[in-house]
């Protein structure tokens, strides 16, 4: 989690002055090393109403840094707790914080920031992520009563039912990303946690916060579950801050899409990290194949993908090692007045439980472990609307890339296929313009006249997209989000027609075929790069401890000492070749370039990031080379100037 810069800062307030001089002192140092010296808006708000033992709802925008809002509170209540107890009472270890969130990446990124926030604790808060582990570790771990639990509900509710998880003296129960938890369909799996016949959770004397980026009807609903008497708090940020996001749409054919993704990745009229949302898996790998072929190297996350990887892409992207990550977002929610766009996704999700279950039940979990709405979905049958590809996916529902993943310094998001609701849509533009950055988000909008023209590249729910854009504005200008304005691209959109052919040339080549096979190559690769990361990196399920983590991090360092080449097998942007090369496309002629572009280099084309020209008539070729006498030696070959 990055520490926010100054325009998302109360500069009036410090984390060494009232009302945060309570905290534990290594709490407090752990905050500064982290770089946090002053607390954002819903920092301030909530951390002091929740050390004074209040329930609170928060409603804040993404990047704000909800996450240390509880995850503070949480870690001084166990040390308070723990300084009045002997260590020697039976009840000096016990679970006291469990920590409820929708995904297993942003449990990871939770997990993450508390084994920080901890760093002084010296082993006093053992924490725990269940979402990310095996029965067998799992069992392990828990079976030493953790301070802190965090995990997905429905999780949580096979532990429970196992009688995993003892939660007789829990005291704070903290759910973030609410309205993605239950749009997951985890209210039921909630409720049966949280009743009173089952006594699992104490009646009395648990403190509840709820954070949230939207107070969903769902989340109203619940809300009578977990907190007594809450403080709302609804906040917005400042002005300046909402005007750091700038939103754009263009509109577009569906074939036209591919053209315009080309011109703007290839060109950098884009500068920066980008993020590219698609509304299906095998959309994700028809881009990744296309934009390959002009040397355009992306990074695929999906949910086929093994959590290792789809992790450790995360932290790659944040620390700079690759440019654009195109990002299935399959866990997309539906407003409650859409039209029923997205049935496909629907069926989907329910397979995806499925498998997930099948998952679980071969790591030696129960039965039972998928409860409520989950265990449903498993056992109705799958849709037959693309069957082919659904019988095949073995999807994780509890993954999004779109949800609650702290990305940092992302420069922009491109919803290459529009979300089916505003609420997905804010989650997607939320993963840029974050912690106070700047950052742009521009939407590809297929009008309803231009929609199924193309079968081979035409997307269901894109015949909606006009009705959804009209509900994301709607959303936008409730919530003071700024003005969307059409992006006319300087008003020389025709000036990008001299690359339609290239385009064509290369979308030509990605078949359905090529498209399955590097569905399984991909996700063969990655389930080895999965094995390797979990032999070399630090998983937060695998340590309880800061001594095993320090063990854990060494392994790490020494296995990459010993083996440096496993470093560049573990890169995600490797290129899915199609079956017919076509080296000329990665190269950009002069005479090709829009003037709505500013060429990255001064002179000759642009290339896979380095300065690769083509002769010229005239001599002026390589130094040193073709210039002997009659050219017999090293003489000049001839040059088409297309290649």
């Amino acid at each position: 989690m990055s520490a926010p810069v100054d325009s998302l800062l109360d500069a009036d307030l410090t984390f060494s002055s009232a009302p945060f001089t309570t905290l534990d002192p290594r709490v407090s140092r752990a905050l500064a090393d982290l770089s946090f010296a002053h607390p954002t808006l819903v920092q301030a708000k909530a951390i002091p109403l929740l050390l004074d033992g209040k329930d609170v709802l928060a409603r804040a925008r993404t990047g704000s840094g909800k996450t240390a809002a509880y995850c503070v509170p949480a870690v001084q209540k166990v040390l308070d707790a723990k300084s009045t107890i002997s260590p020697a009472s039976a009840d000096y270890q016990a679970t006291r914080v469990v920590i409820l969130v929708p995904t297993r990446e942003l449990a990871l990124q939770v997990n993450g920031f508390l084994k920080s926030l901890t760093a002084y604790c010296e082993g006093l808060v053992q924490i725990v992520n269940t979402a990310t582990s095996g029965a067998s570790v799992q069992r392990v771990l828990l079976s030493d009563k953790p301070d802190v639990i965090i995990s997905t509900p429905s999780r949580l509710l096979s532990l429970l039912q196992a009688k995993s998880v003892d939660l007789s003296q829990l005291s704070f129960l903290a759910i973030d990303e609410a309205d993605l938890l239950l749009s997951y369909g985890h209210k039921d799996d909630l409720t049966r946690i949280m009743d009173p016949a089952s006594g699992w959770v104490p009646r009395l004397g648990v403190q509840g916060c709820l954070v949230s980026a939207t107070l969903s009807e769902d989340v109203e609903s619940v809300k009578g579950l977990i907190l007594r008497n809450p403080a709302i708090l609804t906040l917005s940020e400042p002005a300046a801050v909402s005007s750091l996001l700038t939103q754009h749409y263009t509109l577009t054919s569906e074939r036209d899409k591919f053209l315009l993704i080309y011109v703007l990745l290839k060109l950098k009229l884009i500068r920066g990290k980008s993020i590219v949302f698609v509304n299906d898996i095998d959309r994700g790998y028809r881009l990744k194949l296309f934009l390959g072929q002009f040397g355009v190297k992306t990074c695929v996350v999906n949910s086929e993908l093994p959590l290792a990887s789809r992790y450790h892409v995360v932290e790659e992207f944040n620390r700079g090692v690759y440019d654009v990550v195109v990002a299935t977002d399959e866990g997309a929610g539906v407003d409650e007045d859409a039209e029923p766009v997205d049935e496909e996704q629907g069926d989907e999700a329910g397979e995806d439980e499925t498998e997930t279950k099948k998952e679980g039940e071969e790591e030696g979990q129960p039965a039972n472990a998928e409860a409520g709405p989950s265990r449903k979905r498993a056992a109705s049958p799958p849709s037959t609307k693309g069957g082919r590809d659904k019988k095949r996916s073995r999807g994780d529902p509890g993954s999004s890339m779109a949800r609650g993943i702290d990305f940092t310094n992302a420069s922009s998001v491109i919803n290459f296929d529009l979300p089916t609701s505003a609420r997905s849509y804010m989650h997607r533009v939320g993963r840029t313009a974050r912690a106070g950055h700047s950052g742009l988000a521009l939407s590809f909008i297929v009008p309803k006249d231009k929609w199924g023209k193309d079968k081979s590249v035409s997307l269901k729910s894109a015949k909606q997209d006009e009705q959804v854009w009209e509900r994301i504005k709607d959303a936008s200008r409730k919530d003071g989000a700024g003005e969307m304005k059409e992006w006319d691209w300087g008003s020389r959109k025709s000036e990008i027609e001299g690359f339609r052919y290239r385009m064509e040339d290369a979308l030509r080549s990605v078949t359905a075929k090529r498209i399955q096979e590097a569905r399984r190559e991909e996700v063969r690769r990655e389930l080895l790069n999965s094995e390797k990361l979990k032999a070399s990196r630090v998983e937060s399920s695998f340590f309880a401890t800061s001594e095993r983590a320090g063990m854990l991090t060494s392994y790490g360092q020494a296995h990459f000492a010993a083996n440096p080449l496993d470093l560049d097998y573990l890169r995600h942007d490797t290129p899915l070749h199609p079956a017919r090369q076509q080296s000329h496309l990665k190269h950009v002629p002069n005479y090709l370039m829009p003037k709505i572009a500013a060429a990255p280099l001064n002179s000759g084309d642009v290339t896979d990031g380095s300065h690769v020209g083509f002769s010229r008539r005239g001599g002026h070729g390589a130094r040193g080379r073709g210039r002997g006498r009659g050219g017999a030696r090293g003489g000049r070959k001839k040059v088409d100037p297309l290649k």
